[in-house]
């Protein structure tokens, strides 16, 4: 499964850094669960906003978490060849995905499900969810692949 350690690994280094929920930012983090990404969509301005927040940035309307299509293009990216975690092989892709649904709608992620050498500025990718538990809950990271 994607994101699980590889046998190697120490067995306390977690393959992600994972992330504390919040009220704000639980959906976000737990859509995947039933498949779905969902982002902060402003009900005054009818804006998406990520990184989730309290209130909208543009006009301090109240956010709600709507789904998006999930897909996105690669706005940019790097390949990483440094092993800075023995528990996540590289290389991987880091990239900023924009989603579909609105010009500067971005998301930090990884490209996943392909070789890194094939990743692109403008590559048409989907998003999947690679599952992590975080004590009692469990968190789906938003991760990309090419459509």
């Amino acid at each position: 499964m994607p994101g699980d350690a590889p046998p190697d690994a120490p067995p306390d280094v977690p393959a992600r850094i994972l992330p504390a929920l919040s009220e704000h930012n639980r959906a976000f983090w737990t859509g995947g669960a039933d498949g779905q990404l969902l982002i902060a969509w402003c009900t005054a301005c009818a804006r998406w906003v990520h990184p989730p927040a309290p209130d909208c940035p543009e006009c301090n309307g109240a956010l709600v978490a709507r789904p998006v299509s999930g897909h996105a293009r690669v706005f940019s990216y790097t390949v990483n060849h440094q092993p800075f975690n023995p528990a996540v092989p590289v290389p991987y892709v880091v990239a900023i995905v924009e989603l579909d649904e609105q010009q500067d709608l971005r998301i930090a992620t990884n490209i996943v499900g392909c070789d890194p050498d094939s990743v692109y500025v403008g590559l048409p990718v989907e998003v999947r969810f690679e599952r992590h538990d975080v004590g009692d809950d469990a968190v789906f990271v938003p991760v990309f692949t090419p459509r």
